[in-house]
């Protein structure tokens, strides 16, 4: 085992553990792969969970009140410059955007997409201001950047100038302990938590309800379904309500008639997320700008059908095992209907290629990539 003087920042972790905690989670058992070992800081609630994980880093406690957002933020700029010094760490890891601007030399930012300046209108005013602010001190200041697509960096260079330092490239990995084509009985179980009846298909979308996400064209393509084979496959969407009213209106109504082919899950646990995609018919993820598309890996990865877009990262985790649509209703619409009439032979291959190319990226991988600005 290598100890690299290295202090991961985990304070960002969610309440949900989902978005940057997979990040951090799958980075520190990927270090661990490789036999390195780092120090860990976070919230007490996510400590045990990430012991549990990768058990051969170092972990410390952060305040109990960086459980608030401005509070952690104000720890970041006070407390954790302090805490690097007492663990002899030479470099800090702060995995999402933000950073301690007098230890900015010191510091490996990650950066996850560059959505801020391409597709402002996808964010809240208050959002874009914070993150452009932090992603433009990060590429002026800190030591090296981290981005999780080749496609993101070519966007971030767009719209802020190529950085004075360092920039790698570290693709996300994925669990092949938790993304697998799911057993029967686990599809079976799934439906019976969700009160989906036995002979019900799907077609499934995982992800924060955005309006990137082009959830109400789906939604509108959906309706819009004609199939050779009578009824359509319901819709079920999951994940965290964000900002999108549009979306927010329709989900929020969904299932309330009886039959309705529109059902909202809302935010899954992880264990219940193959049997989900795997269990569907299609995993439609239309969306207009992503950083990397961790959706979508997780999904290839689970052996589901993957309907897309081609746009920013997606394409370098999707290739050729995916099918690509523009994110409007009318070729949403015609791409599920030609994806749901196909036949299993040609379904089976896509499948193949999608877990086959999902292999490739593992965690191990990422977090290799970190190591060459760990220092």
């Amino acid at each position: 085992m290598r100890d690299l003087p290295v202090l991961v920042d985990a304070t960002s972790i969610p309440p949900n553990r989902g978005g940057v905690a997979r990040y951090i989670s799958g980075l520190l058992t990927g270090l661990a792969e490789l036999d390195v070992r780092v120090q860990v800081v976070g919230k007490a609630a996510d400590l045990d969970w990430l012991r549990g994980l990768a058990p051969v880093h170092g972990y410390h406690a952060a305040p109990a009140w960086t459980s608030s957002r401005p509070l952690r933020l104000l720890w970041e700029q006070t407390g954790l410059p302090a805490l690097v010094g007492r663990v002899g760490a030479t470099t800090l890891h702060s995995p999402h955007y933000t950073f301690p601007v007098t230890r900015a030399s010191r510091t490996v930012v990650t950066l996850h997409d560059a959505t801020f300046f391409s597709d402002p209108a996808a964010h809240s005013r208050l959002k874009v201001l914070f993150f452009r602010t932090w992603t433009r001190l990060a590429r002026r200041r800190a030591r090296a950047t981290v981005a999780p697509s080749a496609a993101t960096v070519r966007e971030l260079d767009r719209f802020t100038g190529r950085p004075r330092r360092p920039t790698v490239v570290a693709h996300l990995g994925v669990d092949a302990t938790q993304f697998h084509e799911p057993t029967a009985d686990e599809v079976s179980a799934f439906r019976r938590a969700h009160d989906i009846a036995p002979d019900t298909e799907w077609i499934a979308f995982l992800g924060t309800i955005e309006p990137r996400k082009r959830v109400p064209e789906l939604i509108a393509a959906h309706r819009a379904l004609d199939t050779a084979s009578g009824a359509a496959p319901a819709l079920l969407v999951a994940g965290g309500l964000g900002w999108d009213d549009t979306a927010a209106a329709e989900l929020r109504t969904a299932g309330d008639v009886p039959g309705e082919p529109l059902r909202y899950l809302g935010y899954l646990p992880v264990d219940e997320l193959r049997a989900f995609l795997g269990g569907s018919r299609v995993v439609a993820y239309p969306s207009i700008a992503e950083g990397f598309g961790l959706p979508v890996l997780e999904a290839m990865a689970s052996g589901a059908d993957v309907l897309t877009t081609d746009r920013l990262a997606i394409p370098e985790v999707g290739g050729d095992a995916v099918t690509y649509t523009e994110p409007d209703a009318g070729p949403i619409r015609a791409a599920l209907e030609r994806l749901l009439a196909d036949a299993p032979g040609a379904r089976a291959d896509r499948v193949g290629r999608a877990r086959a190319r999902a292999a490739g990226f593992t965690w191990s991988a990422c977090a290799r990539a970190h190591l060459e600005v760990f220092g």
